[in-house]
């Protein structure tokens, strides 16, 4: 199964893998679809959405097992505080259900920031779009198909 973030990598000729998984909608954490994709949680980033008071709305990837520091994600912005969006505003403001959402053929050109331990990794995994599929590839191939920045984010 193709996604459009799939398609978007391979028009920009971005190496990948997909990984499919059993979805379960009682767990959609990235600790369990780290399990079921083979990868420990620290290479399974997730993609919050956020919106500072300054910048407007930005996408940013932390860790799996890790937590969103929204001020360091406020320090890297140059907002002066950032906060998670309502999850009634994920699927409008990103064309994305919560647990598919990804920077990848997102609805509208977000700024996107990502934890810089992700550089820590030779690959990572980040939602194809869709519930139940991963795309396994470079960080930095990643971060030049968003045009995303390496900031710390997390505790």
């Amino acid at each position: 199964m193709k996604t459009n973030a799939a398609r978007l990598l391979d028009t920009l000729g971005v190496p990948y893998e997909l990984r499919s998984y059993e979805v379960d909608l009682d767990d959609l954490s990235a600790v369990s679809v780290a399990a079921k994709v083979g990868l420990p949680p620290e290479q399974v980033f997730k993609t919050l959405v956020a919106r500072g008071d300054r910048l407007g709305v930005c996408l940013a990837l932390v860790p799996g097992d890790d937590h969103l520091d929204l001020k360091a994600l406020a320090r890297a912005t140059g907002d002066r505080r950032c906060e998670l969006v309502p999850l009634r505003e994920v699927l409008p403001l990103t064309g994305y259900v919560r647990g598919g959402v990804t920077a990848l053929a997102c609805k509208k050109d977000y700024p996107v920031l990502i934890d810089e331990s992700a550089q820590l990794h030779d690959h990572i995994s980040v939602s194809a779009g869709a519930r139940g599929l991963q795309i396994v590839l470079a960080p930095d191939a990643y971060a030049a198909a968003v045009r995303a920045r390496f900031v710390p984010l997390v505790p």
